[in-house]
């Protein structure tokens, strides 16, 4: 089978240092397994859309990135290093409206804990994973899946202007993929095959929480005071769940991915540990994330959905109609959305347009497979001299996943958690030289750091929230990234 693309031409309307050909071959190939055949390559780098949904249209695949950058920048500006990275590629859009927005840019993850750089404040718990605040590689291609049309394209962008670079690179990625492609398959198939890892199973890991129910429960009850006291109106606590794990991750996130489809799912290699038992080990995240955080297009429209307000999923029909409607007539749940959304109008009036700030969807219920949550939208406008990485440096971290007001809700999460978060309710991102923006919020997410699996679960806490229904929110929570590696809670925990 060889993959059919279209050659570059004055037609195209794409100027010489970006290429978007189309890839009819890979437009019955999903992106999960159009990334077993990239395996070996490193910097592997998943963003895909795994279920239906408003803001889940692109999944992008790439690997092997020109340059990685692993710490903010010295300074005023901690993206001043990111800006120059991602100005090493041509900035001219895609010409081409049904076209993905992102064929070339950096890729990656901000780490939650790349806030006390934003917004410095004590640091009380080490941290333990070793993995950097941020880690966001310089890709020069892309391969990219509209899920409306069901079309595959394969996009890049020249990095300094050298075209010939460029032809090159993507003509290794199609070797790569045609020779997958043609490739006789014997036995089992790929699935099959990567859900045996070498190492440690997946069966059976059993994880234990960086928190009790007793702790837990004392935390919730702090927050409260907290509250009572004028401090805050909101914080979202959470606890780490962990357990040994030092084999390869990828059979994790295919196994995340197939139990527990999300509409920001991400797989991103972080590669080997370097120091210490992790020296040598595969590190990588693996999200199944509900939640996107900010998105802006070619336009500079800004858009983020915040999500606040969990239930389970019914064991029938009913009982999940009425567990829906209970969510939708709860007070409390509805204050505290309310309430996230007023944080992040005031983060994005930070770089908006003044007025242009607006709230087009408040409280709608939405499903995944084990919760289901209220989500609300908050757009705007940028404001003219401003761009995504001023948008990001004005409204991370999240605030549905700190709080209200958000500085000091994170100053009080601080003494109450008793280990970093790394990752956990940061950031999976891409950024274009166009401008354009997409992201995720990192929850329902396993971090492999060489040594160990982690998954954080946490919930907003308002003066309404009891300390036992929060407990069990967390344990709702989760059930669902749990249950899809065929992982469980370790007794005594409850």
């Amino acid at each position: 089978m060889v993959l059919a693309s279209s050659s570059p031409s004055a037609a195209s309307g794409l100027l010489p240092a970006v290429r978007l050909d189309r890839i009819p071959a890979l437009d019955r190939v999903a992106p999960l397994d159009a990334a077993e055949l990239l395996r070996g390559w490193p910097g592997l780098t998943l963003l895909e859309s795994a279920r239906p949904g408003r803001r889940s249209r692109w999944s992008f695949l790439s690997a092997d990135p020109l340059a990685v950058l692993l710490r903010p920048s010295a300074g005023p500006d901690p993206f001043a290093d990111a800006r120059r990275m991602l100005a090493r590629l041509a900035p001219v859009p895609v010409d081409d409206p049904d076209g993905p927005p992102f064929i070339g840019g950096l890729a990656g993850f901000l780490g939650y804990d790349l806030g006390l750089r934003l917004e410095p404040r004590a640091e009380l718990v080490p941290n333990d994973q070793d993995l950097p605040e941020l880690r966001l590689a310089l890709h020069d291609w892309v391969l990219a899946w509209d899920r409306r049309s069901g079309r595959a394209f394969l996009g890049g962008r020249a990095v300094d202007g050298d075209r010939d670079r460029l032809d090159i690179r993507l003509a290794a990625v199609r070797g790569r993929i045609d020779a997958g492609l043609t490739e006789p398959q014997s036995g089992s198939s790929r699935a099959e095959r990567s859900a045996s890892p070498e190492g440690e199973p997946l069966d059976g890991l059993a994880f234990t929480s960086s928190l009790d129910r007793g702790v837990y429960e004392a935390g919730v009850a702090a927050i409260r005071r907290a509250i009572r006291d004028g401090e805050i109106y909101q914080a979202n606590l959470a606890r780490r769940l962990s357990a040994p794990f030092s084999a390869d991750p990828w059979p994790l996130y295919r196994s995340l991915r197939t139990g527990d489809p999300a509409l920001f799912a991400a797989y991103l290699d972080l590669g080997a540990g370097e120091s210490g038992i992790r020296a040598g080990r595969p590190r990588a995240i693996a999200s199944a994330s509900p939640e996107s955080f900010l998105a802006v297009d070619v336009s500079g429209i800004v858009t983020t959905d915040p999500i606040k307000g969990t239930r389970p999923r019914g064991t029938t029909p009913e009982a999940d109609r009425a567990l829906a409607a209970e969510l939708l007539a709860s007070a409390k749940d509805r204050a505290e959305n309310v309430m996230i959304v007023d944080v992040l109008r005031n983060d994005l009036g930070r770089v908006c347009r003044p007025g242009s700030v607006r709230v087009p969807r408040l409280c709608r219920l939405e499903r995944t497979s084990a919760v289901q949550h209220l989500v609300s939208t908050v757009t705007g406008r940028l404001a003219p001299g401003r761009d995504a990485f001023d948008l990001l440096t004005a409204a991370f971290p999240g605030g549905s996943i700190t709080g209200a007001p958000k500085i000091r809700a994170m100053e009080i999460l601080e003494t109450l958690e008793p280990v970093r978060r790394g990752p956990y309710t940061g950031s999976a991102v891409w950024l274009g030289p166009d401008g354009q923006l997409g992201s995720s919020i990192l929850i329902r997410t396993f971090v492999a750091d060489g040594a160990q699996l982690s998954l954080h679960v946490g919930g907003g806490i308002t003066w309404r929230s009891d300390p036992t229904e929060e407990w069990f929110e967390t344990v709702a929570k989760a059930a669902g990234p749990l249950r899809a590696i065929a992982g469980h809670e370790a007794a005594g925990a409850a």
